[in-house]
C-alpha cells in the first residue's frame, strides 16, 4: 500500500474526546509520569538493571493501555462518524493505518 496524501478524518464541530475519557487518560498518563520519575529515581539510586527494566516494561504497558483508550475512542467516534457519512473507503484505509501504527 502506498502512501498517499491521507487527510485524518475531520468530524466538525464534535469532541473528539469526550470529557470522561480525557479524565481517565489524564489520570493514566499521570500513572505515567510517576512511573517515568520512578525509573529516574532508581537511575540515581543505582538500582539494579533488571529492577530498571521491570519498571520500564511496566511502563510501555501503560503506554499501550493509553493507546488502547484511544483507539476505542477513535472508532467510537472519528471511524463510525466517518462510516456514517459515507466515507467507507477513506475508513477502512485510515483503520488499518492505525492498527499497524499502534501494533509496532
Amino acid at each position: 500500500m502506498t502512501k498517499k496524501n491521507v487527510v485524518p478524518l475531520r468530524i466538525l464541530n464534535e469532541a473528539f474526546v469526550p470529557d470522561e475519557r480525557k479524565t481517565e487518560l489524564r489520570s493514566r498518563l499521570n500513572r505515567l509520569r510517576g512511573q517515568l520519575d520512578g525509573i529516574e529515581r532508581m537511575l540515581d539510586n543505582d538500582r539494579p538493571c533488571l529492577e530498571i527494566l521491570t519498571q520500564l516494561s511496566a511502563a510501555q504497558e501503560a503506554v499501550r493501555g493509553v493507546s488502547r483508550i484511544m483507539v476505542r475512542n477513535y472508532l467510537e467516534k472519528c471511524a463510525s462518524a466517518g462510516l456514517k457519512s459515507g466515507r467507507e473507503r477513506e475508513v477502512y484505509d485510515e483503520v488499518i493505518d492505525v492498527v499497524f501504527r499502534v501494533a509496532r
